[in-house]
């Protein structure tokens, strides 16, 4: 007897296509002005350029990462450029509790008062492993940076963006996190289940329609964790992160008002891998 969901009779599932900014977006010079934003990772990478773009754009920054110097080198780039100072949050994700996160939403809260933007960047790409193979730490700690760490931080933060008039969720995404590949491990799962997330938010806040949630895949693109999976890469024949920026932009902003619930792709065209 066959079973109605058995392999022969289920229906083939549909990767969904992301979807881009407009193709002449253009963001205006204080796009960001008096907004409060956290970025994660924001030390190296695609989070320093974002970092440093938004701050250009006017927004006043939380940085967060485990790197005190390299956090400290983006804070000294945005007060030489004459922006608004930005802070210093230095945590590790790895070992950061759920109280942690609330510990630096409550300070935020007597900082700030709000926040209008949460861009989850921080990253590990763990290791391109059979799934029979793979390190069980390392498949903890993998999920612990790239998705158990961004459900504390969005929970945390969540009372303090619903008081916001505008405010902007971004998870970073990946291809692997929406069609499987084999030995992406822990890394694909991760992205999976920052998908899943994002939708599910994106679904309950429908009744706040000053809040939205989406999700980013920048691509192939010029950073550590990109040469990571790919050695044998040539760097050069990749975009730099400052590239990319304008759908950062975008997203975090409001332009983007009334849009949530979806996934965006830095490149047209591009395939993450």
């Amino acid at each position: 007897m066959t079973s109605p969901h058995s392999r022969e009779t289920m229906p083939e599932q549909q990767t969904p296509l992301p979807r881009h900014m407009p193709a002449d977006y253009a963001p205006a010079a204080d796009l960001l002005a008096d907004r409060v934003l956290i970025i994660t990772g924001a030390g190296d990478g695609l989070g320093k350029a974002a970092a440093l773009a938004c701050a250009a754009h006017g927004a006043t920054l939380i940085l967060l990462g485990r790197t005190v110097p390299k956090l400290e080198a983006v804070y000294d780039r945005i007060v030489a450029a004459g922006h608004a100072d930005p802070a210093i949050y230095p945590m590790d994700l790895l070992g950061a509790s759920p109280g942690d996160h609330e510990e630096l939403a409550e300070r935020v809260a007597g900082e700030f008062g709000r926040i209008d933007g949460l861009l989850h960047n921080a990253a590990r790409l763990g290791t391109l492993t059979p799934i029979d193979y793979y390190d069980p730490k390392l498949w903890l700690e993998t999920l612990q940076i790239n998705l158990n760490a961004a459900f504390f931080l969005t929970r945390a933060c969540l009372p303090l963006m619903k008081k916001s008039p505008d405010a902007s969720i971004v998870f970073t995404s990946d291809a692997v996190g929406r069609q499987g590949r084999a030995y992406w491990g822990a890394y694909g799962v991760s992205k999976f289940g920052i998908e899943g997330l994002m939708q599910i938010l994106a679904q309950e806040l429908d009744a706040f329609p000053s809040m939205r949630v989406n999700s980013l895949d920048p691509g192939p693109v010029r950073t550590r964790l990109r040469a990571a999976a790919y050695p044998g890469e040539d760097p050069h024949t990749l975009p730099e992160p400052e590239t990319l920026m304008a759908i950062y932009l975008f997203l975090l902003g409001p332009d983007s008002r009334g849009i949530s619930g979806e996934v965006f792709a830095a490149r047209r065209g591009a395939v993450n891998g």
